[in-house]
């Protein structure tokens, strides 16, 4: 019978996450240290233009999820990796919500670090990619909260319709809404023309 709490790329394998469950420190530490990166890399998406706040929250979503963990059915449906991102996901957003008058891009979030390199290394190549760098990080923290949120869960850690929706808390056919709407947006930033610093002429 196939598990859903270990695929060889990230999960745990079931003793451990049995031993987590029931509170084994040693156990939870390694649920931590598998899964801390991912939640990291999605809270600083999602919360693009509120750095300082990144490992805040991080943190309060991994011990939340500590805390929860009796709860999670390793025979259900979703994926331990799924429902620890809902989680994350759910922080994030609660804490950009009491935030939401104070959102600024700024440069070097993590929606900018993830522009694929430039194809030559050479000082024109390396300037496009920063460009290019910064209007992405620009148009994902100038999304609204609920696009952002079903953009990076979709492209950044290839959650499917059904598990956005579980994450949010929303039908899926909104999911698919929000997620045209987010890609329109990000294309009609991205293809507006530059100038050779990168500004709109």
């Amino acid at each position: 019978m196939s598990s859903r709490t270990g695929d060889g790329r990230g999960e745990l394998d079931e003793l451990t996450l049995a031993r987590a469950r029931r509170g084994d420190r040693l156990a939870q530490t390694a649920l931590v240290e598998r899964h801390a990166a991912r939640v990291y890399a999605l809270v600083g998406r999602l919360m693009a233009g509120h750095a300082a706040q990144v490992d805040d929250v991080a943190q309060e979503a991994l011990l939340k999820a500590l805390r929860a963990l009796p709860r999670f059915d390793p025979a259900g449906p979703a994926r331990l990796s799924t429902w620890l991102l809902t989680i994350a996901t759910r922080c994030a957003i609660d804490a950009l919500r009491r935030q939401r008058d104070n959102i600024v891009p700024l440069h070097g979030s993590a929606a900018a670090a993830d522009v694929s390199a430039p194809a030559a290394d050479d000082p024109e190549h390396r300037t496009a990619h920063k460009q290019l760098g910064r209007r992405v990080e620009a148009a994902m923290a100038a999304l609204p909260d609920d696009q952002r949120a079903v953009l990076v869960l979709r492209a950044y850690h290839d959650l499917d319709y059904d598990e956005i929706a579980a994450a949010l808390d929303i039908e899926r056919g909104t999911v698919k809404s929000r997620l045209s709407r987010a890609r329109s947006a990000l294309r009609a930033v991205l293809e507006q023309p530059t100038t050779r610093e990168g500004s709109r002429p």
